[in-house]
């Protein structure tokens, strides 16, 4: 999210919060819609702007939507205020905001549209389009190599494997062939065996992973006796404050959620990729459908979940118990992350049995670690080897409501050798939330084009977006994500007369401004220091 996006005025309804005193750990957890349609809109907009500063860049007549952006900016950052993303709100103010949620993605989708047209519709190549040429897409600041789905004959998925530039675009004719077919395998006893040839995973008879294998270096994930993929619900009675607090002793009535309601089943076999499909009954109420999906060359296994969900002061979770011993977790925060312990020795780690993090959570020793990513949760937890995520609450105070109905969400699990920054788990974890985008190509013969890359894995390209305050320049926002000091070189294809760092209201730093050189502009990191540069453009007119 840009930092410098203008304030709103307008108070929404609100209903009085509790003491300071209270902790509100439920924040994390309740009203997974709201959290959802924020976590869907920051996307959004992160793509709008990107590709309609591409668009601009090749194209003096775009029109950049400025102030459609900002109006659509202004209504997301409202339901960033308290109560209204954590949840603690009335009913009237959930229907605000689900209200604003919808509004935002039907302007964002015309939008979005808008620009890969513009920036698409009149690519070099022959001018002829064939049914068989799909274009795709990448918003992200890397190469991307993964499994894209379309509609085939007759209406069927069809399947392919891509390999597409950072933030930029190919044309697909035929799918790559994988390094390794996905395999479905089912056992006489009805579990499932499935491998990619980077994760061997093993499912018993209710869905739950009895045993997760890096295969490179044959080590496994799931201690022995244990199970990953553990659904469990909990009661949830706070003493005082409904909405805002979870209390500790909710720990102490686990269950186990083990009652199938539908036995595993194949749905994709393999190939590019393999999946199964069961479900599961939580209570007399609320049931759970899940697929688990395996792609080729990818180094995650994923969870996609629809949950019906009507209970009262109930939590459900999933929990994934880790062969892996460290003292403390590591949590990613905007821009960057942090550490938090494993063990509750002091009062102060005792307090943290419920804590927030943004799309990833990792637990790594010397040479091994797990990772979980998640595309719209942001409760979770990690006790000794225990890796937790907060899915759903059902809090009947200020809105008896909230979060009864009908929930989607994916989630991931990704062994990984050495440190999560060497095996890429930031990528991964933005590469779930941020799916490539595809479209007919209206050329087949269009060459492969990227925007930008970067050199060093540790620095993020977060956004790309046109300059307030001049129609000349682009601003672009880098960080550095891995906790240390590094140098490295920006790329781009663009057509840049000038480069100046700039701080997040855009005006430029005193000095010269960056060197342009053959190998792009060089650029220096202190740990998870946040950077905008200006990037001025050749042939657009100054303000």
């Amino acid at each position: 999210v840009l930092l410098n996006k203008p304030r709103h005025t307008n108070k929404p309804r609100l209903l009085s919060c509790p003491p300071a005193c209270v902790r509100p750990k439920s924040f994390f957890s309740f009203w997974s819609q709201i959290k959802k349609g924020n976590r869907e809109c920051e996307r959004l907009l992160h793509d709008i702007e990107a590709l309609s500063s591409f668009a601009l860049s090749r194209k003096t007549s775009f029109r950049y939507p400025s102030t459609q952006l900002q109006h659509l900016w202004r209504l997301l950052l409202l339901n960033q205020f308290h109560d209204v993303l954590p949840g603690s709100c009335i009913q009237l103010v959930a229907e605000d905001a689900t209200r604003y949620y919808s509004e935002i993605q039907d302007a964002g989708v015309r939008l979005l549209t808008d620009a890969m047209e513009s920036l698409f519709g009149d690519l070099p190549g022959n001018g002829r389009g064939t049914p068989e040429s799909i274009l795709v897409i990448n918003t992200l600041p890397w190469e991307r190599t993964e499994v894209i789905s379309g509609t085939g004959p007759g209406g069927s998925e069809s399947l392919a494997l891509v390999t597409v530039p950072s933030m930029g675009y190919c044309v697909l004719r035929d799918s790559l062939p994988p390094p390794h077919p996905v395999t479905v395998t089912k056992k006489a006893d009805g579990s499932f065996t499935m491998e990619n040839g980077i994760l061997q995973v093993c499912l018993d008879t209710v869905g739950r992973v009895t045993s997760l294998c890096l295969m490179s270096s044959e080590r496994e994930t799931v201690p022995e006796g244990c199970y990953a993929n553990q659904f469990a619900i909990f009661d949830d009675v706070p003493l005082y404050w409904d909405a805002w607090d979870v209390m500790d002793y909710h720990l102490e009535t686990r269950k186990p959620v083990t009652r199938l309601l539908k036995p595993l089943e194949v749905v994709v076999p393999g190939g590019l990729r393999g999946s199964v499909r069961f479900s599961l009954q939580i209570s007399e109420k609320s049931t759970l459908v899940q697929e688990v999906l395996l792609e080729a060359a990818c180094p995650f296994i994923r969870f996609q979940t629809q949950v019906d969900w009507h209970e009262a002061h109930k939590f459900l979770k999933v929990e994934f118990p880790a062969k892996v011993r460290s003292p403390n977790a590591t949590y990613e925060i905007q821009f960057g992350h942090l550490q938090r312990p494993t063990h509750w020795n002091t009062s102060w780690d005792w307090a943290r049995f419920e804590v927030w993090s943004h799309k990833w959570i990792d637990l790594s020793e010397h040479g091994f670690g797990l990772a979980l990513l998640n595309d719209c949760k942001y409760g979770c937890s990690v006790r000794r080897n225990v890796m937790s995520l907060s899915l759903l609450r059902a809090p009947k105070s200020p809105d008896a409501t909230a979060d009864m109905g009908r929930h989607q969400f994916t989630y991931a699990a990704m062994p990984h050798r050495g440190s999560f920054q060497e095996a890429g788990v930031i990528q991964q974890a933005y590469n779930l939330n941020f799916r490539l985008h595809t479209m007919p190509s209206p050329s087949e013969l269009c060459p492969a084009w990227s925007a930008f890359s970067v050199e060093s894995p540790a620095i993020i390209l977060e956004t790309v977006k046109k300059a307030e305050d001049r129609s000349d320049a682009l601003v672009i926002r880098l960080y550095e994500s891995h906790g240390g000091t590094v140098d490295s070189w920006l790329q781009t294809s663009l057509p840049v007369q000038e480069a100046v760092l700039c701080d997040l209201l855009e005006r430029p730093h005193p000095g010269p401004s960056l060197p342009l050189e053959e190998r792009g502009v060089k650029l220096s990191f202190t740990p998870f220091q946040v950077q905008s540069v200006l990037l001025i453009l050749k042939g657009q007119n100054s303000p």
